[in-house]
């Protein structure tokens, strides 16, 4: 077993970085987004300041035990999912479901899959960022509110079909329009 798991979002990543990091690296991948909002409620206590409820929807529960399984056997777990918002907040989901410390865990960002790059990336680790993670959750709350509250009235005052949806940004955009 290699002595660090690193996690990607692609699997077609995984098998070339795997192959640049060598034998003590072991590369797996998640597929998109681990944990999400839950249905029930919009996901969102608004009466505890709008925090967030996340599940882990069924169809990752597999890929969830796995990974837990996996990071259990390794002696350090490594995080590389995009460098933006989104996957700022998928490696912090990571970090809560996995049972890993953001603030210790060791957090790589690259823009090619190449030697160079991984090799600089892996050598110039980071933790998870905080601030990143939080914006996403706002944006993501955000959408949930607006999306939740305002499409539904889409629906009944423009339309007669249930595939329209209000965003916080087109609605916003609509509005100063108006």
């Amino acid at each position: 077993m290699a002595k660090n798991l690193l996690i990607v979002e692609s699997p077609a990543k995984a098998k070339t970085i795997e192959k640049i990091l060598g034998s003590d690296f072991q590369v797996k991948s998640f597929f998109g987004h681990i944990r999400d909002l839950q249905k029930a409620g919009m996901g969102i206590n608004m009466e505890k300041n709008y925090e967030p409820t996340y599940i882990v929807p069924p169809e990752k529960e597999k890929v969830v035990r796995d990974l837990k399984s996996l990071a259990k056997k390794s002696g350090e777990v490594w995080l590389a999912t995009d460098e933006d918002r989104e996957g700022e907040a998928i490696s912090w989901h990571l970090c809560e479901v996995l049972g890993l410390d953001p603030r210790k865990t060791k957090r790589i960002v690259f823009h090619e899959i190449t030697r160079p790059a991984i090799k600089a990336a892996v050598e110039n680790p980071r933790t998870v960022d905080m601030n990143l993670v939080m914006a996403q959750q706002a944006r993501r709350i955000l959408d949930r509110i607006v999306g939740f509250e305002l499409s539904p009235v889409l629906w009944r005052k423009i339309s007669m079909r249930n595939n329209l949806s209000a965003g916080r940004v087109q609605s916003v955009a609509v509005k100063l329009i108006a």
